[in-house]
């Protein structure tokens, strides 16, 4: 296939409506629905970012920062966005919080350090082995998506769009998660990984997926 030029990919994918799963199970009030529309608000947000930054001869966003930190930027956005949709959840104001999104009104001020109560999002380029840094019995949330990284250039990987792969959620236990820890010398962050028992609840509980829409045809 063709690589997309610089300007082609400016302009992610769209969200693909025959690729969600509307018999998934979600909690605390949260539809498809709420889903789709915050998807569809940040494939505005990054189509119309790179589309500027293009036009003033600069790199696209995904393109110059750390990888990580653009998935944070994924992340942060569905935590803000999903409320907007979702009104019975609502960010956690706490901050560094847990999890991200909490039951509207069930904590003071909708602020709580540590809670098992409510959904925590994570946006991600793997398909797998998601990492967070404890494991916690939640219901976690995973926007899996494909994009140019900051090492693609030295790699030789030409320009791509944004595109959302799939989302997967599950309520997790402490079980499904893989501890890594880290040495007493080691400056490596404390992670911990969804292991496979994690992974299958979550990808068996799918709320959206682009390779449906490829088995049909």
């Amino acid at each position: 296939m063709k690589n997309n030029t610089e300007e082609q990919a400016c302009n992610p994918v769209p969200v693909s409506h025959s690729c969600f799963n509307r018999e998934c199970s979600l909690p605390y009030g949260l539809e498809v629905d709420h889903i789709i529309k915050a998807m569809e608000e940040f494939i505005s947000f990054i189509g119309f970012i790179n589309k500027q930054l293009y036009n003033k001869g600069m790199p696209r966003l995904e393109s110059f920062l750390m990888p990580a930190n653009f998935s944070s930027i994924v992340g942060e956005f569905m935590n803000a966005s999903i409320p907007k949709y979702c009104p019975t959840l609502v960010k956690n104001q706490y901050h560094n919080g847990h999890p991200d999104l909490i039951p509207t009104g069930k904590f003071p001020q909708n602020s709580v350090q540590y809670s098992n109560e409510g959904v925590e999002i994570k946006a991600s380029r793997h398909a797998s082995g998601w990492q967070g840094h404890n494991p916690e019995a939640v219901w976690l949330m995973v926007f899996h998506f494909d994009s140019n990284t900051s090492n693609d250039k030295k790699n030789g990987i030409g320009p791509k769009s944004f595109v959302f792969k799939g989302v997967y959620a599950a309520k997790l236990e402490e079980s499904d998660w893989n501890f890594s820890g880290r040495s007493k010398t080691s400056r490596r962050t404390i992670t911990a990984s969804v292991n496979r028992s994690g992974v299958s609840k979550m990808k068996a509980n799918w709320i959206y997926d682009v390779t449906v829409n490829r088995q049909r045809y």
